[in-house]
């Protein structure tokens, strides 16, 4: 028998045989039976008297939610005694005021003394209250509560656990929620708790014991304990260097410091711990989070059910690799050091990179048929993605060429000095290009992505975390393997990171003091809920490609089909592919409109006609759902417009800001457009498909931007450097520039050095 604060726990449940906790956070959504544990730090206020009802109302409403999914629900609950606390307090100050204003007069009220309340008198007179309070909030969901008051004692006595585990069970059975709490009114009193200024207050650690016990016995899925701290920490909470450990093992005690118990009860968290621990034996799964902070309160629970990152998970499956926290900061420690490195000597890792994917090419196009086999196999990935998971040999070519361009090209990236000021006499200042820091790349479906983004990160000395689609597991592990073998020859093995840990998206994006920059390649809907997830943390790309070209009255025959074609069929699952077609109306009823449907029908590309296209035809095709609408595939939309100018404003009404085309041989009305249309890339003559790093002569690109603040269109190596001011001077001090000081500002613009010319 264990005995932790007075409740003694039997190491094998009487009524549970030995079970299985969920090994991963992503499983928790599976959790059938949960019991909830409420500290008395989140239920009370924080002057310890009376209720915290917005965070309750909160917890309530959650769990009404989960309980109206078919989940089964208990609540184990403090509270008793600060909702009495206040009770007694009105009524001892309602009474003393009668008398005094009797016998003393109003002046007296003021010096009015509360004396200390005796805690089990407090409990008595809170429970019924707490209690009707919980009543009347399920009932706002349709849900039926019911209390269950317990003490020490009922744990040593067989018969009793046995009538309590009934009880529980058929409560479950009629939807019921029931609401446990140790009887406070009729336990023996706790020791004086000095942090609660003299105030003797009921101790609560018990509850911790007590959710530990009926969460075993109960055989629930899931324990979560809300307190008034964020979780478990390497070090006391508060402290510089302290971390939230997201996942705690049993073993891990000696690396964790437990810090002062919380400004109510005395169940501290090293209780908490040990009740946790042995509820995960006896196969409940753990989570201790914040129950009171005002951002995530009313979330909390079902946060946690839905698996994302909040408090310490507790599992006894500790994974083989780093965590993604810890893989972070290596690649962190790592781009420091490539950042460190001779131009030459990343310009030879990028090089070898490019060596190994034509020397490892047939173990590469192994392990991509593996992903291809797979994702055809279980059909979860429509055409288009199939093509972008597809590698091939021309592909790896291509990659490597890409490459070397990046190597070619990065030998004055990092450190190049792009400005510098004599701000005085022996004062000079300069602006030199520096890392970003920590990259995290997100992708999907594209394991070219993978050395591209690999390269670029290398080359402007920036640590790498990249994230790809299961469906791409086998390519992106050997194309890893790779590029850290590549690193390896500088000893920058740990620069690059591939997460293989199962890590949803919207947790990684939570990581903003370990990433400086997140980059989303894959699907318009990937872009968007990671923009949507990212908390303090900038996201570079685009949401969606929706390319316009629009076909001038003065359009060259011999361009138009040609130029069309290419940039709606040559790839047509790419962000840079044409998905709106505008034609000038004098084009219509013309033999070059003719040309442009029978070379789209060839080409069996899907027609949706916009409202003014519709409008000039008897038999048109289906009308367009919208005007913004990115396809994806062998499908686009044609409208007519009035001219250039209707053109221009139709992009700015329906577009992406991607990429956008006028065919003409009008060269004051391809101006007008060029300067005119609002977009990261605007070409005249030329296919939309040269919105391309590669294309551009960068080398590879990370992604398309179509942010308005840092980088714009294809990003390559300069899209991920900043900059650093570097100041050189000799006792300087700002005093001696002042009105009467010795020296004045000169702000003289300097040359820069010859490595940057050439």
């Amino acid at each position: 028998i264990r005995c932790w604060s007075n409740i003694p726990f039997i190491t094998v449940p009487l009524s549970r045989a030995h079970g299985k906790s969920f090994a991963h956070r992503s499983e928790l959504k599976h959790a059938k039976r949960i019991v909830v544990k409420l500290g008395s730090a989140v239920v009370t206020r924080g002057d310890e008297c009376g209720l915290a009802l917005g965070r309750l109302a909160s917890i309530v409403e959650q769990v009404s939610m989960l309980q109206n999914q078919g989940r089964e629900m208990m609540i184990v609950t403090s509270g008793a005694v600060a909702f009495g606390k206040q009770r007694l307090r009105h009524e001892i100050l309602l009474s003393q005021s009668v008398r005094q204003a009797l016998h003393s007069g109003q002046s007296q009220l003021k010096d009015m003394a509360i004396p200390v309340l005796e805690a089990r008198a407090c409990a008595a007179a809170g429970q019924s209250g707490l209690m009707a309070l919980y009543e009347a909030m399920f009932t706002q969901y349709s849900i039926c509560a019911a209390q269950i008051l317990v003490t020490n004692l009922d744990f040593h006595d067989e018969q009793k656990r046995r009538n309590l585990n009934g009880t529980l069970h058929e409560l479950l059975r009629m939807n019921i929620v029931p609401i446990i709490n140790t009887n406070d009114a009729v336990v023996p009193p706790p020791e004086p708790n000095s942090d609660l200024q003299g105030v003797n207050v009921i101790s609560v650690k018990d509850n911790d014991s007590l959710a530990a016990r009926l969460a075993v016995e109960m055989k629930t899925d899931l324990l979560i304990v809300l307190s008034d701290v964020e979780g478990l920490f390497d070090s006391p909470p508060g402290s510089d260097d302290a971390k939230l450990i997201d996942i705690f093992y049993p073993g891990d005690q000696q690396s964790v410091t437990f810090g002062t118990k919380s400004r109510v009860g005395m169940g501290g968290m090293e209780a908490k711990v040990k009740a946790a621990l042995w509820a995960l034996q006896g196969g409940t799964s753990v989570v201790i989070a914040n129950g009171t902070h005002p951002k995530i309160s009313g979330h909390v629970i079902t946060d946690i059910v839905e698996g994302k990152k909040v408090g310490t998970f507790f599992s006894e499956v500790k994974p083989a690799g780093p965590t993604v926290e810890q893989q972070a900061e290596m690649a962190r420690a790592g781009g420091r050091t490539l950042a460190a490195l001779q131009p030459e000597q990343r310009a030879e890792v990028i090089y070898r990179l490019a060596d190994l994917l034509t020397d490892q090419r047939e173990e590469i196009l192994l392990a991509n048929k593996k992903d291809l086999d797979e994702a055809e196999n279980k059909g979860r990935l429509a055409l288009p993605l199939l093509k972008r998971l597809s590698l091939s040999t021309s592909k790896l070519n291509s990659l490597a060429i890409g490459l070397r361009q990046i190597a070619a090209s990065s030998q004055d990236s990092v450190g190049r000095v792009i400005r510098r000021t004599r701000i005085a006499k022996d004062l000079e200042l300069e602006q030199v290009t520096v890392p970003i820091g920590v990259l995290l790349v997100i992708f999907e479906s594209r394991p070219d992505c993978l050395p591209q983004v690999s390269a670029l990160a290398i080359a402007s000395g920036n640590g790498l975390l990249l994230k790809g689609g299961k469906e791409a597991a086998h390519s992106n592990q050997i194309l890893h393997h790779l590029t850290q073998e590549a690193l390896s020859i500088h000893g920058v093995r740990d620069a690059v990171q591939l997460v293989n840990t199962r890590e949803e998206v919207e947790d990684l994006c939570r990581l903003d003091k370990l990433i400086d920059l997140i980059i989303p390649r894959g699907s318009s809907q990937l872009v968007r809920n990671i923009q949507k997830a990212a908390k303090g943390i900038p996201v570079m790309g685009h949401s969606e490609g929706i390319c316009h070209v629009y076909v001038d009255t003065d359009a060259s025959v011999e361009k138009v089909t040609r130029i069309i074609r290419d940039s709606k069929c040559e790839y047509p699952a790419a962000c840079n592919a044409l998905e709106t077609l505008l034609i000038h109306r004098d084009v219509l009823r013309t033999p070059l409109f003719d040309q442009i449907i029978d070379m789209l029908r060839v080409e069996q590309v899907k027609i949706h006609a916009g409202p003014k296209f519709a409008s000039y035809l008897t038999f048109s095709p289906s009308e367009v759902k919208s005007l913004r609408t990115e396809y994806g595939d062998l499908e686009c939309c044609i409208e007519v417009v009035d001219g250039v100018q209707e053109a221009v404003e139709h992009i700015h009404k329906y577009g992406s800001s991607h990429t956008d085309v006028i065919i003409t041989e009008n060269e004051k009305t391809a101006e007008f457009f060029l300067q005119h249309v609002d977009s990261a890339c605007v070409f005249w003559n030329a296919s939309t498909r040269f919105s391309d790093g590669y294309r551009f002569g960068l080398g590879a690109e990370v992604g398309i931007s179509t942010s308005r603040i840092h980088a714009r269109g294809p990003v390559g190596i300069e899209g991920l450097l900043t900059t650093k001011w570097l100041m050189r001077g000799n006792n300087h001090v700002v005093s001696d520039f002042s009105e009467h000081g010795s020296m004045k500002y000169l702000h003289e613009s300097l040359p820069l050095p010859q490595t940057n010319a050439s």
